[in-house]
């Protein structure tokens, strides 16, 4: 079973916000392939199916982002799935600007909170993540205050490219070509396009 984990915050008021890229890539993959995110498990919410012809598990964790790792390991245990090649994470990066896209192997969490979790609780980096762009924090804006925002309409079409070059990827990674995916879909976007 191949875990795929959308970090974010639960709660209406987070949604469509920055820092929830990750519930809406889960969103997107459960309208591509069909696949049922509404089972509450694992302190998430989760749903299983076949991603061309590999079984996933689809995980929103319901911890709240800066304890991701609460809802992802207990995951992992549960369908003893290796964190090095069956586990693949979403999330926002204030560090590349709206609509780029990170895919690595392995890596630190780059100050992020909720990788910094998953490393800690499963004691490896080296586990696959995408990183999305959310554009870097204003000068005199709160960090919170920017990642719980929500995008401007330029800003979510720069996302919304981006997602969908996710969306191709996935597949990807999910046979093993990870190398591939990287070449083919990492992205830098020119937020002043």
């Amino acid at each position: 079973m191949y875990i795929i984990a959308g970090l974010g915050n639960p709660g209406d008021k987070y949604k469509n916000t920055r820092h929830n890229i990750g519930y809406d890539m889960i969103d997107a993959l459960s309208d591509r392939y069909g696949i049922d995110v509404s089972s509450l498990k694992f302190n998430g919410v989760c749903g299983t199916g076949m991603i061309e012809g590999v079984k996933v598990l689809l995980l929103k964790p319901l911890t709240f982002m800066n304890l991701s790792g609460d809802s992802i390991v207990p995951a992992l245990n549960y369908y003893r799935a290796e964190v090095e090649n069956e586990l693949l994470v979403f999330c926002d990066d204030i560090n590349l600007a709206p609509g780029s896209l990170r895919i690595r192997e392995k890596g630190s969490d780059g100050g992020h909170n909720g990788l910094k979790n998953i490393i800690a609780r499963t004691g490896s980096n080296g586990f696959t993540r995408m990183r999305f762009g959310v554009g870097e924090k204003p000068k005199g804006y709160d960090l919170a205050d920017w990642v719980l925002g929500h995008f401007s309409p330029e800003d979510r079409r720069h996302m919304n490219e981006a997602m969908d070059a996710a969306l191709e990827a996935v597949p990807l990674i999910l046979s093993g070509q990870t190398g591939k995916a990287m070449s083919l879909y990492n992205r830098t976007a020119n937020a002043d396009e």
